[in-house]
């Protein structure tokens, strides 16, 4: 399982990755490989601002849909466009090309209550 140590990590598998005020957001490796084939993903909140641990939007696979929840309060600048066409880059590159939103951090402070790596990767086993 790839748990990278630049990010940090909610319990219900979302990755937060802060550059300045701005971060990133996505699902986990571990979540990734538990949905299986990502078939479609759909966040409709750009421009809102949603507080920690609101719904975002979901994720679909074959089996199953599940939410995505923000991992700190903020507001969606935007989604990543290529996941519209290529769902799939949520499985090959979840860390990277299938980030999901870009949010502006309401408050930093909540980035220190999120798992890091290691904590995360005690919590999945």
């Amino acid at each position: 399982m790839n748990t990278p140590s630049n990010v940090k990590y909610t319990k219900e598998h979302e990755w937060i990755r802060v550059e300045g005020n701005e971060a990133y957001v996505g699902i986990t490796d571990y979540a990734q490989s538990q949905l299986g084939e990502i078939v479609f993903v759909d966040i409709d909140t750009v421009g809102e601002t949603l507080g920690q641990s609101a719904q975002f939007g979901t994720i679909e696979a074959v089996k199953t849909v599940s939410e995505l929840f923000m991992p700190v309060g903020g507001e969606v600048l935007e989604v990543n466009e290529k996941l519209a066409d290529q769902p799939e880059l949520v499985n090959s590159d979840p860390y990277g090309e299938g980030w999901m939103i870009k949010i502006k951090v309401s408050n930093l402070g909540e980035v220190d209550t999120l798992l890091d790596a290691q904590g995360y990767q005690a919590f999945v086993g």
